[in-house]
């Protein structure tokens, strides 16, 4: 029986493969060795009795008796706080899926692959501030990463059996979020609500908001080099209203591969969980005929002037994508509680992005854990200078 962990299990990303899991015969099919969340801990309780887990841990200590209450008399352990939720990615698993939302995420994903473990990575941040580490940590203990992001589960499943070496650009497609209709003098005065709705997917709060203002797709672009290797001049960004047409791959010999299937991200979770087998999806099936065209654009740099700032980013190199990660995250948060404007988030980035870049010892120091911790600790601050 495969032993599996799910680290963000009551966000979005984590309600989808408890779906699955659920779907495939639950605690009958699938030894459940830990579940984390956070504030919502009554769905956690209510998930990890009915996949009878382990273990369950909310990221915040205020919660653990909270917690400790809903699960009294089941047996499943509980505990509380960041550092149980790295204790728990040490406890041997075959699968795990790293979905904890920003760099939060990445300790635990680090300590997965150390156990040499599968890990599914939805959580995008940890390839931004530290996709080197990332890749050299799974290649030192045979781990294997399977990406969990639609656009990068579309480009690794149509890179099955070809070689890197003729690939010559890799596009991913963006639905353009809740104002791709918008004028662009209107952006200013977007409010939360507005930019809390996304026109095709149904996901958190957060990353709806990064996909009205592109944060998302920049990030986005800045894993495509850190997972595949490919240079920034080789990736492609398209604006797809429809949200089928998820990425395409583009050879040497002029052919394109394309992925298409429903917003629904149980495709790239189903396909991570079943890798490297298929196994039947309760999805929807395309019905090309009844949808009758496709439509791209180029993305308007004025719209979204975030996937500037990620080229830059990798033409920065060095621990650039932490610094970017960080700003975004505190940005997001001011925006959010209503401390800035939605046109201000990027604004913000690019001026920590400016700070940061001619701060010799800080921008170039190697990738490593503490240097990564260093500089999100630092742009978080700048971030926090621009704001006041």
């Amino acid at each position: 029986m495969r032993r599996i962990t799910i680290f963000g299990a009551t966000g979005s990303i984590g309600e989808n493969t408890v779906d699955l899991i659920t779907r495939a015969g639950g605690a009958d099919a699938y030894d459940v060795v830990a579940l984390t969340g956070g504030r919502n801990v009554a769905r956690l309780a209510e998930q990890a009795r009915a996949l009878r887990a382990d273990l369950a841990v909310t990221a915040h200590e205020d919660c653990y008796a909270d917690l400790k209450d809903a699960l009294a008399g089941t047996g499943i352990e509980v505990a509380a706080g960041t550092e149980a939720i790295e204790a728990a990615a040490e406890r041997p698993a075959d699968w795990i899926m790293s979905a904890i939302v920003g760099a939060a995420g990445l300790k635990p994903g680090l300590r997965a692959l150390e156990q040499g473990t599968t890990l599914a990575l939805a959580n995008k941040e940890s390839l931004v501030t530290a996709g080197p580490l990332l890749m050299a940590t799974a290649r030192r203990h045979g781990a294997t990463i399977l990406p969990v992001d639609s656009e990068h589960s579309a480009i690794f499943q149509g890179l099955v059996g070809e070689d890197m070496g003729a690939v010559e650009r890799i596009i991913i497609t963006a639905s353009g979020g809740a104002f791709r209709d918008w004028p662009v003098e209107k952006l200013a005065t977007a409010t939360l609500a507005q930019a809390s709705t996304h026109p095709n997917w149904n996901m958190g709060q957060r990353i709806t908001i990064d996909s009205a203002s592109m944060f998302n797709k920049a990030l986005e672009v800045i894993e495509v080099k850190e997972f595949f290797g490919t240079s920034p001049d080789q990736i492609e960004v398209l604006v797809h209203p429809e949200s089928l047409v998820h990425a395409l791959v583009g050879f040497r010999d002029g052919a394109l591969m394309a992925h298409l299937g429903a917003a629904d991200m149980r495709h790239a979770i189903g396909y991570a969980l079943n890798w490297p087998e298929r196994a039947d999806l309760p999805v929807e099936r395309l019905n090309l005929a009844r949808i009758g065209q496709l439509n791209f654009t180029a993305p308007d740099p004025q719209r979204y002037p975030a996937l500037r700032l990620a080229y830059e980013v990798m033409a920065m190199g060095g621990l650039a994508g932490a610094a970017f990660n960080a700003a975004k995250e505190r940005a997001l948060d001011a925006f959010i509680a209503g401390e800035a404007g939605f046109l201000q988030m990027a604004a913000i980035v690019e001026q920590v992005l400016d700070r940061v870049s001619g701060q010799t010892g800080l921008i170039d120091a190697p990738i490593e854990l503490e240097n990564v911790m260093q500089m999100d600790q630092a742009a978080r601050e700048i971030a926090a200078q621009c704001l006041t």
